[in-house]
């Protein structure tokens, strides 16, 4: 080879280089780190924080909003970068009880990349500014952050006057389960959000579920005839726990564990849902589960 053409050569290669360095990653698929953080809208925060400071034994922390207070069950111990995950108990206003949102970290987060992307193929777009809400074709709404995120800087720990004597002890989120007027309709966004790689095959229940980093997942149901779309439950990793204890608990809460069987989707048969789990409502009627890990 001669001088002339090596120089030439190495000029090519570096400068292929070079644009490789500069071509900026792809908006989507996200490159997930799993589920963080969910949000609950109720009529009267401090009545649900209460309740949940009997069922998780878990740090309280409280943010002033307006005029009323929001509380947060923090899933684990504060550290000090606060990236830890929670359950946030906001006010509903006239809104019914519900699940409100769900949070999933990505590595990068490119907005602008993102919202051209999800508008190219016709999907809806969030509204600006760093909390903005990505709906799905049902209007469920997801939120997206790149750590450093966590648990927000003006979340003090709570003073609100509460037995806190919970059992279980929370490790992070588990799931959360999306019920949706069409998985047809539903799938082509979900597969773009977060790759087709993710997507397990129907279970038993017809349901799909999305197997997202740290051992999280999506589920997506289709809603039944005449059923609103929603986001029917979350599940909570916990600590392995003594189920008669907290079913006793759930008791002198009024409330009792609900069966983890229904009717398999079009065979009419009972089929087990979800059977690690113990699952059960809130003061506000809200689905919840509970599964052990080790």
């Amino acid at each position: 080879m001669s001088r002339t053409t090596y120089f030439v050569t190495a000029l090519a290669v570096a400068a292929a280089s070079l644009v490789v360095a500069q071509t900026p990653p792809k908006a989507l698929p996200l490159d997930n780190l799993g589920l963080e953080h969910l949000d609950i809208v109720v009529p009267d925060t401090a009545a649900a924080a209460r309740f949940y400071a009997r069922v998780f034994k878990s740090p309280l922390h409280e943010q002033p909003v307006r005029d009323t207070i929001r509380y947060f069950i923090v899933l684990g111990d504060v550290p000090a970068d606060r990236q830890v995950g929670y359950i946030a108990i906001g006010a509903g206003g006239t809104r019914p009880p519900a699940i409100g949102h769900y949070c999933v970290l990505a590595k990068v987060y490119d907005r602008a990349g993102m919202a051209s992307s999800m508008q190219t193929v016709g999907f809806g777009v969030a509204a600006a500014g760093p909390t903005g809400m990505w709906p799905d074709p049902d209007g469920l709404e997801l939120q997206l952050f790149q750590p450093p995120a966590g648990l927000v800087t003006a979340a003090v720990p709570s003073s609100l006057p509460a037995t806190r004597d919970g059992l279980l002890t929370p490790l992070g989120v588990d799931h959360v389960l999306l019920r949706v007027s069409s998985l047809e309709k539903s799938l082509p966004y979900y597969r773009l959000v977060y790759g087709a790689g993710v997507e397990r095959p129907r279970d038993a229940n017809g349901r799909v579920w999305l197997q997202l980093a740290n051992n999280t997942r999506i589920g997506l149901e289709q809603a039944a005839a005449g059923e609103a779309p929603s986001i029917a439950h979350y599940a909570i990793k916990v600590a392995p726990f003594d189920r008669s204890v907290l079913e006793a608990r759930l008791r002198d809460l009024g409330k009792r564990v609900l069966p983890s069987e229904r009717f398999g989707r079009g065979t009419g048969l009972a089929v087990e849902d979800e059977p690690d789990v113990v699952r059960f409502t809130d003061n506000n009627g809200i689905t919840l589960e509970v599964r052990a890990v080790k």
